[in-house]
C-alpha cells in the first residue's frame, strides 16, 4: 500500500476517534435538571495537569428588572438586593411601554430597530422582553426621566451595557404604572 494512502487512513482514523471521544464525554457528562425551579445546578470542572475536580454550585434564579413608569426608573434585583438604579426613558403617551410582567427572550449586542416613524441603526445592548418591546441603550438623545420612545425603555449607553451584562435571558422583568 502507498505511503501516502496510509498516512492518510492514519489521519482519519485519528479524527474519527477524537470525533467519537467527544461524543462519549458528551453523553456521560449530561446531568439532569435539578427540582428545585428556583435554583439550578452548574457543573464546573478544573484540570490540574492529571487531577480533575468537580464542584457543583448553586445559583440563583432570583434576578429581576422592576420598571416604574410613573417615576422613569428602572430597578435591577439580585434578591432583595438592589443592584442597579437608573434613570430611563420609556414609551410617548401615545406609543406607551406595556405593563405587565414578562421575560427577557433575546438580547443583541447591537441592532437594528425599524417601526413607524423610526428607523434606528446600531442600537447597543437591546434585550426584548415582550414582542418588539426592548430594553437598551440610546446614543441619540440624554434626556433621561421623560418618556421619549415608542415603547422601549431607553438607557444611556454605559448604563445599558452594564445591565445587559447583568441580566441573562429569562430574567424577569415587571413594568408598573
Amino acid at each position: 500500500m502507498p505511503s501516502w494512502i496510509r498516512s492518510a487512513l492514519i489521519r482519519s482514523s485519528g479524527t474519527f476517534c477524537t470525533g467519537l471521544v467527544l461524543m462519549l464525554v458528551t453523553l456521560f457528562s449530561w446531568s439532569s435538571p435539578t427540582s428545585d425551579p428556583k435554583m439550578t445546578a452548574a457543573n464546573a470542572t478544573t484540570v490540574n495537569q492529571s487531577t480533575t475536580v468537580s464542584k457543583t454550585k448553586q445559583i440563583s434564579l432570583s434576578r429581576r428588572i422592576e420598571i416604574d413608569l410613573s417615576e422613569q426608573r428602572l430597578r435591577a434585583w439580585n434578591g432583595k438586593t438592589l443592584v442597579y438604579s437608573f434613570r430611563i426613558s420609556t414609551g410617548k403617551r401615545r406609543t406607551p411601554t406595556p405593563v405587565g410582567r414578562f421575560q427577557i427572550n433575546s438580547k443583541y449586542r447591537v441592532n437594528r430597530m425599524r417601526g413607524r416613524g423610526y428607523d434606528i441603526p446600531d442600537v447597543p445592548y437591546a434585550m426584548y422582553f415582550h414582542q418588539g418591546y426592548a430594553i437598551h441603550g440610546a446614543y441619540w438623545h440624554n434626556n433621561f426621566g421623560t418618556p421619549m420612545s415608542h415603547g422601549c425603555v431607553n438607557l444611556p449607553v454605559s448604563q445599558a451595557r452594564k445591565l445587559y451584562n447583568w441580566a441573562s435571558t429569562g430574567t424577569v422583568v415587571v413594568v408598573r404604572r
